[in-house]
C-alpha cells in the first residue's frame, strides 16, 4: 500500500486530493494545523490524521516521526498547505506568507526525506501556482496578469524553484510542482472565482501517482508543462 502525506488537507484541494488518493488505495495521512478540523476531515474520509503546522519545526518533526513509527517509510508527499497573503504589504505579513508557502515546504520536505528514501517509488508534489510564473503574470491573456497578490505570487515562485532544486539534488526522488487551476476554495472566496476542488485535485493526483519512470523537476498543469 502506498503511504501518502497531504499537508493542509482538512479542506479544499488538499481534502479532495486525499479523497481521490484513498479511492486509489493509498494509506493517506491528513496533515492539518487545527486538530479538531483535521480529525473531522480524516474521520469523514477514512484517512489517518497527524497534527502538522508547516510553520512549526516541532510539529513537523512530530508528524513525520508518527508516520515513521507506524509505517517505516513515506511514498508520496503532497506539499499542499498554503495561504493567500492578501491584505497589507509589510514585513510581518511577508514573513508569515513565506514561512507558510515556501519555508513550510522546505521544513516538511527536509523532515520527510529520510522516510522518502525508504520508498521504492518516492514522489513529492508541490501545489504551486502560475501566479508565481513570470511568463503568466506578464501575459495579458492570462488571468494571473491582473491578480493583485504580490506576496502569494513571490512565495509560489520560490516554492516552484525549491521544487526544481530538490529534483536536482535528490535524483532518486521525483519532485514536481503543479498549477492546479483556479479553484473555488477559502483562498479564492474573496474573488468569487474558481472551479470545484475535485477537478483541480485530479491534476495533483496525476503527479502524485507517477510510476518510477515519471518526470521530475517540472512545473505542470492539467495540459502538461507550463512555462515559468
Amino acid at each position: 500500500m502506498t503511504v501518502t502525506l497531504v499537508t493542509g488537507a482538512n479542506k479544499g484541494i488538499g481534502y479532495e486530493t486525499a479523497r481521490q488518493l484513498l479511492e486509489l488505495g493509498h494509506a493517506v495521512y491528513i496533515g492539518a494545523r487545527d486538530v479538531e478540523r483535521g480529525e473531522k476531515a480524516a474521520a469523514e474520509l477514512g484517512a489517518r490524521f497527524v497534527q502538522l503546522d508547516v510553520t512549526d519545526d516541532a510539529s513537523v518533526n512530530s508528524a513525520l516521526a508518527t508516520i515513521d513509527s507506524a509505517e517505516g517509510r513515506l511514498d508520496v508527499l503532497v506539499n499542499n498547505a498554503g495561504i493567500l497573503g492578501d491584505g497589507p504589504i509589510d514585513g510581518p505579513t511577508a514573513l508569515h506568507v513565506f514561512n507558510t508557502n515556501t519555508v513550510g515546504l522546505l521544513r516538511v520536505t527536509e523532515a520527510a526525506l529520510p522516510l522518502l528514501r525508504k520508498s521504492a517509488n518516492p514522489t513529492v508534489v508541490t501545489v504551486s501556482s502560475s501566479a508565481g510564473s513570470f511568463w503568466a503574470v506578464t501575459n495579458p491573456e492570462r488571468p494571473e496578469f491582473n491578480l493583485p497578490l504580490p506576496l502569494y505570487s513571490a512565495s509560489k515562485a520560490a516554492a516552484t524553484m525549491l521544487t526544481v532544486q530538490y529534483a536536482k539534488s535528490q535524483p532518486g526522488i521525483k519532485f514536481n510542482a503543479v498549477e492546479p487551476g483556479t479553484t473555488a476554495t477559502d483562498l479564492t472566496a474573496a474573488f468569487g472565482i474558481g472551479r470545484a476542488p475535485e477537478e483541480s485535485a485530479r491534476v495533483v493526483v496525476r503527479l502524485a501517482t507517477l510510476d518510477a519512470n515519471g518526470p521530475t523537476g517540472t512545473f505542470q498543469d492539467e495540459h502538461g508543462e507550463v512555462p515559468w
